[in-house]
């Protein structure tokens, strides 16, 4: 055996003797996790401060009352009975707001990730990269820079490029105000986090469809598939689930914690009337402007269980099979 004669230990289950590693086995052993340790170790260190840390204090100071001028006081469960039956912002404006946003920036986004990423996968080589990199170089563009770009286009005078493009064809006779009317502060919201959607989900589906293996679709056909539409649903779906429920959480990821762009594209934090006011801008106002941390604490635990049940939900609808 190599790193000498192995030592003989007890007996196994039917009575044979059970031989312990050599040497030589019980260093690579050793070896083995050091390698994972100190490859993990980085990796481990920033979770623990950044992410597990950051949700422990959170958890409880959710069940405190804390003003950021004096210690917390505990004070039970009384934030999440507040939240759930006393704060009528939340009920009345930014839970609607949060799921017109989340449906339609989240599910719409993935939708339209897929589409676009099997739309480019049709087309030759470079054309398709220099496409792909136009589509998601906006997801890198940070929230600011978003809400200035546009600002320019929504805005409220008639130098703004809607209002301009609209008086031009003389379809208005004024110009709007589009970022104070709680008429279209939401739809502006979705149009430019949709224009921003495509990221690393949409990446990961481009990949799926290039990725797949053109003998399936080759017996596919043989089988009885006569169009693209079933070639999708049979085939392509079928065989990208794990790039499918990646970005499915990545959509569901972003939606839910999006909504800073309202109080960019706005200006103020509430937004005028709540009619952008998500579940981000409202933990914001709660703990930064009125100093309520521990009530901002407890709605945040309460979106980051949401996440967590839609997620479960993407995951049993995407999650292979055996």
């Amino acid at each position: 055996m190599e790193g000498g004669a192995a030592v003989k230990g007890g007996k196994g289950e039917n009575g044979e003797k059970k031989e312990k590693p050599s040497r030589g086995r019980r260093a690579r052993r050793r070896g083995d996790l050091l390698s994972n340790t100190l490859l993990l170790g980085p990796y481990g260190v920033l979770f623990l401060f950044f992410v597990a840390a950051p949700i422990a204090v959170a958890i409880i100071l959710s069940f405190t009352y804390f003003n950021m001028v004096n210690p917390p006081e505990w004070n039970g469960l009384a934030n999440y009975i507040q939240a759930l039956t006393q704060d009528d912002v939340l009920m009345r404006n930014v839970l609607p707001n949060m799921m017109v946003f989340s449906v339609v920036v989240g599910a719409g986004g993935f939708v339209l990730q897929f589409l676009l990423a099997w739309s480019l996968a049709q087309i030759s080589r470079w054309p398709r990269t220099i496409l792909a990199l136009i589509f998601y170089s906006p997801s890198m563009t940070a929230g600011v820079t978003l809400s200035v770009v546009w600002k320019v286009v929504f805005a409220g005078d008639e130098y703004g490029y809607l209002n301009n493009f609209l008086l031009t064809l003389g379809l208005i006779d004024t110009p709007i105000q589009w970022l104070v009317s709680p008429d279209y502060i939401l739809p502006i919201m979705i149009v430019a986090s949709l224009w921003s959607s495509m990221g690393v989900g949409f990446l990961s589906m481009l990949a799926g469809v290039l990725n797949g293996d053109s003998e399936i679709y080759e017996a596919g056909y043989i089988d009885g598939i006569r169009n693209r539409f079933q070639e999708i649903v049979y085939i392509t779906l079928p065989s990208m689930k794990p790039q499918m429920l990646f970005g499915a959480v990545m959509a569901i990821v972003n939606a839910f914690s999006a909504g800073q762009i309202g109080v960019d594209l706005t200006g103020s934090n509430p937004t005028p009337q709540y009619a952008g006011q998500t579940m981000v801008s409202h933990i914001t106002d709660e703990g930064f402007l009125q100093y309520n941390m521990g009530y901002a604490a407890a709605l945040s635990v309460l979106l980051l269980l949401l996440i967590l049940l839609v997620s479960q939900l993407a995951n049993k609808f995407f999650a292979e099979r055996d």
